[in-house]
This record gives C-alpha cells, structure tokens and sequence, in this order.
C-alpha cells in the first residue's frame, strides 16, 4: 500500500487544510483594522472570508479525526479549494489590492492548489474505501 493510499495520508493533508485555514482565517480576524489599508482590499470582505475560513477550518479539523475520512467530504474539501483558488483569482482582478494584498490572495491560492492537489490523489489512489462514503 502506498502512502497515498492510507487513510493516514488523507487525515494528515485535512490537518494541514484545517490549520492553513484556521490560521488563516484567525489573522484576518484579529487584524481587521489593519489589513484593509495594507492589502488595499474591503474589511467586509476580509471579515467574511476570515469567519468562513475558520468555519472551514474547524469542519476539515473534524473531518481529519474520522478513522477514515468520509470520500465525500474529502472531495467537498477539495472542490472547495479549487473554487477558493478561482475565486482569489477574481479578487485579484476586479478589486486590484495592494502588492501585499496581492501576495496574501497568491499564498492562499498556491496553497489551496497544493492541498486539493494532495486531496484528489488520496482519493484517486483508494485512500478512503469504499464503505467510508458516508
């Protein structure tokens, strides 16, 4: 069994989705004042995003304590990223934040990229069996 097929593998890559959220999710939070000047994007947006971030968060945390996580949710999270990424796409072109702002939406969207990357080929590769589709 390869690494990628173990359902070790796919709790990991939900814990790493969880904490990049999370953490994430917590700076836009705690830094609501400050950031909207410094990426030059609209503080409601970062206030959403941030409380959603850590709602995403806590659900891939749950997610990644199941001996054996559910295929569904697996694949909800990553079709979740990969809409993150398109839509930090579309932040970047209609808002024009700032070069930090910039920097911040392009390290999320390589980020979510990675794990939804990571989350289909644990699911491609059996990770979850087929009795987990719950």
């Amino acid at each position: 069994m390869s690494m990628f097929a173990s359902p070790r593998f796919l709790r990991g890559v939900l814990w790493a989705d969880a904490a990049s959220c999370l953490g994430t999710g917590a700076l836009q939070l705690a830094a609501l004042d400050a950031l909207p000047r410094l990426f030059g994007l609209p503080q409601l947006l970062l206030l959403d995003t941030g409380v959603f971030l850590v709602a995403y968060g806590l659900l891939a945390a749950w997610t990644a304590t199941r001996p054996v996580p559910p295929r569904k949710w697996v694949a909800l999270f990553a079709a979740g990223n990969l809409a993150w990424a398109i839509g930090c796409a579309v932040v970047v072109a209609l808002l024009q934040p700032t070069a930090l702002g910039v920097a911040w939406i392009a390290m999320q969207a390589a980020a979510v990229l990675v794990l939804a990357d990571l989350q289909w080929m644990g699911l491609r590769r059996g990770a979850a069996p087929r009795a987990a589709m719950g």
